[in-house]
This record gives C-alpha cells, sequence and structure tokens, in this order.
C-alpha cells in the first residue's frame, strides 16, 4: 500500500512538473511535437504553431499545475488523516485503562 501512495505523489509531482514547463515554455512543447511527428512524415519541420495553439498549450500547462497541486494537497491531507485517527486511536485505548 505504501508503494502505492509513492507512486501517487511521484505522479502527481511529475505532472505538476510537465504543467509547469508546458505553461511557461509552450514552444519547447511545439518543437518535441515536431521532432515527434518527423519521425513518421516528411516535412515536419516546416510546420508553425499559430498563436492561438500557444495560448491553448499554456491552458493546458495551467490545468496539469492545477491537478497536480490538487493531487499533492490530497496526499498531504490523507496522510494527516491517518496519522491523526492512529493518534486518536492510542489516545483512546489509554483512556480505557
Amino acid at each position: 500500500m505504501k508503494g502505492c501512495e509513492k507512486g501517487r505523489l511521484f505522479g502527481s509531482a511529475m505532472i505538476l512538473v510537465q504543467g509547469l514547463v508546458t505553461a511557461l515554455f509552450p514552444r519547447a512543447s511545439v518543437r518535441l511535437s515536431k521532432k515527434m511527428i518527423g519521425k513518421n512524415f516528411d516535412n515536419a519541420s516546416e510546420l508553425e504553431a499559430k498563436p492561438a495553439y500557444l495560448r491553448q498549450l499554456r491552458a493546458i500547462g495551467v490545468g496539469m499545475i492545477a491537478a497536480g497541486g490538487t493531487g499533492l494537497l490530497l496526499e498531504d491531507s490523507e496522510e494527516l488523516e491517518t496519522e491523526l485517527s492512529e493518534l486518536g486511536g492510542a489516545e483512546g485505548s489509554e483512556a480505557d485503562e
């Protein structure tokens, strides 16, 4: 179970970083896309991104930042709730004695 939590935490952090890069540097994402397309198509390097596409990439990046940040925040709150319930259970058992 602990491995799944660490995997979710890592995934959320990666989405947050990817979104940050996409939001701040959308042209880097365009270059990567052109390189990937160029593997299968001719003249892919001649493609140019329109300003609207760059705005859309920035919006996607902001959404990824929000999703990754939310995932990290929820992960922290789940750990806090678990710790609090463990502490409450330990206090309750001491009170019974």
